[in-house]
C-alpha cells in the first residue's frame, strides 16, 4: 500500500493537461531539472524534446504575448552578438561548437514569451531539482563512501583496526570536500542549485520534520562541496535575513545562529586552505604550482589585460580561450595554461569573446534583473546567487550553466515573478 501511495505521489508531480504538446514541454522539462545535478549530459535529450515542443506551442499561440515581456528579447539579442563574433573568428570550430551549446539562450527566452506557466507549473521545476539534488547527494555520498573505504583497504603495510581507522580520518578530506564529492558535474554548479532552491523554499516556515530533514541535508551538502563563491552568497543571505527581523529577541538569536554557522563554514579544510594560500599571494613569484584559488585571480588578471588590446569588439566566440592561454604563456602562468583555464567570470568571459557590445547586453540583463528583484528580500537573494555565481564562473560555456540561465533568469525577468504565490500568466 505504501508503494502504491509512493507511485501516486511520485506520478502527481508531473504536470497534467489534455494539450498533449503543451504536457510534454513542461514534463520534459521538469525531467530534465531532476538530470541536471547527475551528470553533464544526462539532461540534454529531455532540453532538446522540451525545445521542439516548445516551438511548436510557439507558433500556434497568440503573438501578442510578446508584445507584455520586450526584456526577454535581450536574450536573442545576446545569442546573435556572440554569433556575429564568428565573423573576426579563426577558430571556427571551437566557436560553433559554443554558438551550439547556447542555443537555448535564443530558443528557451523565446518561448517563454507565448507560453502560459502559473506558480504552480513553475514551482515543480523547483520541486524535480530539489529531487535531483536529493538523490546526487546520495549518489555522490555513496560513491564517497566506497572510495574511501577502499583507500583505507589497500594498506601495504597491512591491516588492523588502528591502522584502518588513522587511514580513514587521513583520507576524508579527499573524497568527502569540493570537487571530490561531486564528479559528474561541477561542484560550483551543484551549489548554485542548492541556493537557489534553498532561496525559493526558505520564503515558506518549515513546518514538517521531513522539510527540515531535508533543509539540513541541502546544507550539509553545501558545506561537503567546498564551494567559496556559494559560502559567500549564503552569508549575504544570511545577513540580508537578520536585517529585516524585527523582534529583537529573534535578531540576537539569528545573529548568534549566523556566528555558529560562519565557525562551522570556515571548518571546512577547504576555506582554511584558501585563507593560507591566498595570504601569500603577493610573495608568490612562481606560478608552476598555483593554487585552484591563485589561478583564478591569475584569470582575471590575463583577462583583463586582454581587455584592454581588444576593447571594442573582443576576440571572437572561438578565439576568446585561445588567446587567453597565449596569455597564461606570455604571463609565465604556468598552472593556468597547462589547465587551459577560461576567465572564471562571465562577465571577462564575454567581453573576451564579444566586446563591448555583448558585455552590455549581459550587464543589462543583470542591472533588470536586480531592478525586478529588489521588491523583496527573498527575490534580491536569488539576483545575488546569480550575479555573484557570474563573477566565479563562466557559466555560459557549460551546458548545464547555459540551459539552467537560459531557462530561470527569463523566467524571472517576466511581469509576475516565479518566486511570488501569484499566478503568473501571460496576459493580453
Amino acid at each position: 500500500m505504501k508503494l502504491k501511495n509512493l507511485i501516486i505521489n511520485a506520478t502527481s508531480m508531473f504536470y497534467k493537461e489534455d494539450d498533449w504538446i503543451v504536457m510534454t514541454f513542461w514534463n520534459s522539462l521538469y525531467i530534465a531539472f531532476f538530470l541536471l545535478p547527475l551528470g553533464i549530459n544526462l539532461p540534454t535529450p529531455f532540453f532538446v524534446i522540451s525545445i521542439i515542443f516548445g516551438v511548436i506551442m510557439m507558433f500556434r499561440s497568440d503573438k501578442s504575448f510578446i508584445l507584455d515581456n520586450k526584456i526577454l528579447l535581450l536574450f536573442p539579442a545576446y545569442f546573435v552578438v556572440m554569433s556575429l563574433g564568428l565573423i573576426y573568428t579563426d577558430n571556427l570550430s571551437s566557436g560553433f561548437d559554443l554558438i551550439q551549446r547556447s542555443l537555448t539562450l535564443l530558443l528557451f527566452p523565446i518561448i517563454f514569451l507565448f507560453v502560459k506557466e502559473d506558480a504552480t507549473t513553475v514551482r515543480k521545476l523547483f520541486d524535480f531539482l530539489l529531487v535531483g539534488l536529493l538523490v546526487s547527494f546520495c549518489f555522490n555520498f555513496f560513491c564517497a563512501t566506497n572510495n574511501l573505504l577502499q583507500y583505507a583497504i589497500n594498506d601495504k603495510e597491512g591491516i588492523n583496526t588502528f591502522s584502518f581507522i588513522e587511514r580513514l580520518i587521513k583520507g576524508r578530506n579527499y573524497f568527502f570536500i569540493g570537487s571530490s564529492l561531486s564528479r559528474a558535474v561541477n561542484a560550483n554548479y551543484i551549489s548554485i542549485y542548492i541556493l537557489l532552491v534553498l532561496s525559493y523554499y526558505l520564503k515558506n516556515k518549515l513546518q514538517t520534520r521531513l522539510q527540515m530533514v531535508v533543509i539540513f541535508v541541502l546544507f550539509l551538502y553545501l558545506f561537503l562541496l567546498a564551494s567559496i563563491a556559494a559560502y559567500v552568497i549564503l552569508a549575504i543571505m544570511a545577513i540580508l535575513l537578520i536585517v529585516n527581523i524585527k523582534d529583537k529577541q529573534k535578531k540576537y538569536t539569528m545573529i548568534i545562529m549566523f556566528m555558529m554557522g560562519v565557525f562551522l563554514f570556515a571548518s571546512n579544510p577547504r576555506v582554511s586552505d584558501f585563507y593560507v594560500r591566498i595570504k601569500s599571494f603577493n610573495e608568490t613569484l612562481d606560478y608552476e604550482n598555483t593554487t585552484s584559488e591563485k589561478s583564478r585571480v591569475l584569470s582575471w588578471d590575463a583577462s583583463i589585460k586582454l581587455i584592454k588590446e581588444a576593447p571594442i569588439l573582443g576576440y571572437g566566440v572561438g578565439d576568446a580561450n585561445d588567446v587567453l592561454i597565449k596569455k597564461y604563456k606570455e604571463l609565465n602562468y604556468t598552472f593556468n595554461h597547462k589547465n587551459k583555464y577560461n576567465s572564471h567570470n562571465q562577465f571577462l568571459q564575454t567581453y573576451l569573446q564579444t566586446g563591448i557590445v555583448g558585455f552590455g547586453i549581459l550587464v543589462s540583463i543583470f542591472i533588470l534583473l536586480g531592478m525586478r528583484m529588489k521588491r523583496s528580500r527573498n527575490e534580491f537573494s536569488v539576483f545575488l546567487i546569480l550575479f555573484i555565481s557570474l563573477l566565479f564562473e563562466s557559466m555560459l560555456v557549460r551546458f548545464n550553466g547555459i540551459v539552467f540561465f537560459s531557462i530561470v533568469i527569463p523566467l524571472l525577468l517576466k511581469k509576475r515573478s516565479i518566486l511570488s504565490s501569484r499566478i503568473i500568466r501571460n496576459e493580453q
